[in-house]
């Protein structure tokens, strides 16, 4: 797919925790507590920092759809982690700021000492299905066993009531956000430290390799788990089902939000997030593998 439009930045730093809280609390110390910061400049540009989750492949996708309507519309995209977005939001170097997670306690604080209020937009939840091969008796398994398996703690389908023989798991490449992702949601950040593990750079391409080989684990996009050969485990009990991300039940998954500023939202931003949020922006988002909002 061609995108026209301008990226200022399309590289996934990973930003260490605290990293954004940081540069929150240095973009914000020039504004004195109590007042009103200064609003984002109303310009025909609009200016998207925050989630690498947001930024990998969704918010690409919906800038080039909106664009089809509004073809001469600049934005500019940067994500480097969702702090990155809330610090440029309250610096005003961005009217839109892309999370995947909810607002920090300590960066409440630090807005409410500035007076600085955002309008909340979710848009729609990230979710991962972990899959094995259809032949696999293994039906369900615990938080903490999917966690061990790709950290390398478990390597042998006997381990979670599974035959005797050694898992291979497939994962996302490196540079992918999803790599990081996943070890976020399900490996409680711990490295994947397997020997035998296969890297793929796209979820279709796990899933056909899970789908081949009797012994194989990996995860992919919800709307991959209908495909020929493979099945989705329940986690804990919970079935990665759209019903259930949206309901908060399956634990593999993360709310995504666009914040902008109540205080002179551009009417830019507005236009740009009421998209994202009508039926066809929504249509987007599910296509990309996402879960639309409830």
């Amino acid at each position: 797919m061609r995108m026209n439009f301008k990226l200022s930045s399309l590289k996934r730093t990973h930003i260490i925790p605290g990293v954004g809280l940081t540069l929150l609390g240095l973009l914000v110390a020039g504004c004195p507590a109590g007042k009103a910061p200064p609003e984002v400049p109303v310009t025909d540009k609009i200016v998207i920092k925050g989630s690498n989750t947001v930024g990998e492949e969704l918010a690409p996708g919906l800038i080039a759809e909106y664009k089809k309507d509004k073809p001469k519309q600049v934005i500019e995209l940067e994500t480097k982690g969702t702090g990155y977005g809330v610090a440029g939001l309250c610096a005003g170097v961005c009217n839109i700021g892309a999370a995947s997670r909810p607002l920090l306690k300590a960066e409440q604080e630090q807005m409410q000492m500035r007076a600085i209020e955002f309008n909340d937009y979710v848009i729609g939840s990230y979710s991962v299905a972990v899959v094995a091969n259809a032949a696999n008796p293994v039906a369900d398994l615990s938080r903490e066993q999917v966690r061990d398996i790709f950290a390398g703690a478990i390597s042998n389908w006997k381990q979670v009531g599974g035959p005797d023989a050694a898992i291979h798991p497939c994962i996302r490449d490196p540079v992918s956000g999803t790599y990081l992702g996943f070890r976020e949601l399900a490996m409680e950040n711990r490295d994947y430290t397997i020997t035998n593990m296969s890297e793929f750079t796209n979820y279709a391409a796990i899933a056909e390799a899970v789908s081949k080989d009797p012994n194989a684990i990996g995860y992919v996009s919800l709307d991959l788990t209908g495909r020929s050969g493979v099945k989705a485990l329940s986690i804990g009990g919970a079935a990665p089902t759209v019903a259930a991300v949206q309901g908060g039940k399956y634990p593999f998954a993360r709310v995504l939000h666009l914040y902008t500023l109540k205080q002179g939202e551009p009417v830019q931003a507005r236009d740009f997030v009421q998209f994202v949020l009508s039926p066809r922006g929504q249509t987007i988002v599910e296509q990309l593998g996402f879960v639309r909002r409830p």
